[in-house]
């Protein structure tokens, strides 16, 4: 391969010259000198760059500051965070397979848990997070390959016991899957308490202006998949002349497989100039969460005082259930807030409509505040059972608190909570 090309891939840069940004490399194709080069990275993608499908110099740079932030071995981003929770399950589930989930996820994670993934012929097995050992214990079955949920639960703001299911998981030599899009790694480092995977819709906080979607899953290298039922990560692979991934990349095995063989085949693979963006929102991530919990802690205080409203859940609030979890795993509550207003449905959607500098959008973690009506919007697939499971009321508001000034926020609240007199 060329020698510029090979020094962008090694992450060189020539003495003196070191760009103070993640330079651009907009390009799908890397050239070689020789066709035994192409044919032996064809062999072994880790060699070097193949196709911008698999992997691009821009988009590494920025995995490689993701992994190290949540203390991974390896990550791998992709062009939604849908697509990274899918990626997540296929890299270890096939047909006639199953895993387990918490029932308070993301409705669009319930959707394709319960039909797409159904249609494949992999089974979701939900659970209620706060049953018992044992009953979660009884949900697994032979072919049970990994649990899932979520570190702070979108919209029910519920706190996942991340050392409890890590050790659930483990006794049944399966991985834990975590959601972290809502803590980030700046709040909450799921590697640390026990999680195998930890997963991000990068669309959100990190990225934080709105600016592209995006996904990314981490591997902690920390699980040991000799020890489990994992053929597909352990055996060899007929579509890569039979290579092992366990016995050729040891602790990178699960996300190495995830780019040679579903990034292979999918190619949800993000463009450079995302993650080029995606970047710029990492760099002020770790100022933008602390302001985003500082604020919504305010906003909170006041919500659990306003006589309109009906129930708050925001986990740092001592009142709420979730405080002793979210003492536990988070360095702050993260900037979203769920409220029930008193009136039910009709209510909740003419205070949102009545607000002037929050914007009703089916976006969260913004710089800017916004709010979202998840039974009529994201969540509204969703049957009533499913809705009451993911901890969804129909006057329940989402409230995603943004960086605007304090007394901005708050004066418009008032104004929308004015127009329910």
């Amino acid at each position: 391969m060329k020698d510029a090309t090979k020094c962008l891939h090694a992450g060189y840069t020539p003495k003196n010259a070191e760009p103070r940004v993640v330079p651009i490399v907009q390009s799908t194709t890397y050239v070689y000198d020789n066709t035994e080069e192409v044919a032996a990275v064809f062999d072994d993608p880790t060699k070097s760059l193949i196709y911008s499908r698999f992997a691009n110099p821009t988009v590494m740079a920025v995995e490689d500051k993701i992994a190290q932030l949540e203390g991974g071995v390896g990550a791998m981003c992709t062009s939604s965070g849908q697509a990274a929770t899918l990626l997540s399950i296929l890299n270890i589930c096939e047909a006639g397979d199953s895993f387990i989930s918490t029932t308070e996820i993301y409705g669009g994670t319930v959707n394709l848990f319960s039909f797409t993934l159904k249609k494949m012929g992999i089974e979701c097995i939900f659970i209620d997070k706060n049953a018992s050992d044992e009953e979660i214990s009884k949900a697994f079955k032979p072919n049970t390959k990994a649990v899932f949920g979520e570190t702070i639960a979108n919209p029910a703001l519920s706190v996942l016991d991340i050392e409890r299911f890590a050790k659930l998981a483990h006794a049944h030599h399966v991985p834990l899957i975590v959601d972290n899009t809502f803590a980030t790694p700046v709040l909450c480092k799921p590697i640390e308490y026990g999680a195998d995977i930890v997963i991000h819709s990068t669309s959100k906080y990190m990225d934080g202006h709105a600016l592209q979607v995006g996904g990314v899953i981490v591997d902690s290298g920390n699980f040991d998949w000799t020890k489990g039922n994992f053929p597909s990560i352990t055996e060899p692979d007929e579509s890569y002349h039979g290579l092992c991934y366990t016995e050729s990349y040891g602790k990178a095995a699960y996300i190495i497989k995830a780019r040679m063989q579903l990034m292979r085949d999918f190619g949800v693979y993000p463009a450079a100039h995302s993650a080029f963006l995606l970047n710029l929102g990492l760099e002020t991530l770790a100022v933008r969460m602390k302001q985003y919990c500082k604020n919504a802690m305010t906003v909170a205080r006041y919500l659990e005082k306003n006589q309109k409203v009906e129930r708050i859940t925001y986990p740092g609030l001592e009142s709420d259930e979730n405080y002793g979890l979210a003492q536990k795993y988070l360095k702050g509550a993260s900037g979203v807030i769920s409220f029930v207003v008193k009136g039910g449905r009709e209510a909740a959607m003419k205070f949102m409509d009545s607000l002037e500098l929050a914007s009703n959008e089916v976006h969260v973690a913004d710089i800017r505040t916004c709010v979202l009506h998840p039974a009529s919007e994201t969540h509204r697939q969703l049957t009533d059972e499913q809705l009451v499971a993911a901890g969804i009321e129909s006057g329940m508001i989402r409230l995603s608190v943004g960086l605007e000034d304090i007394d901005d926020i708050l004066a418009d609240l008032e104004k929308g909570f004015g127009s329910l007199d």
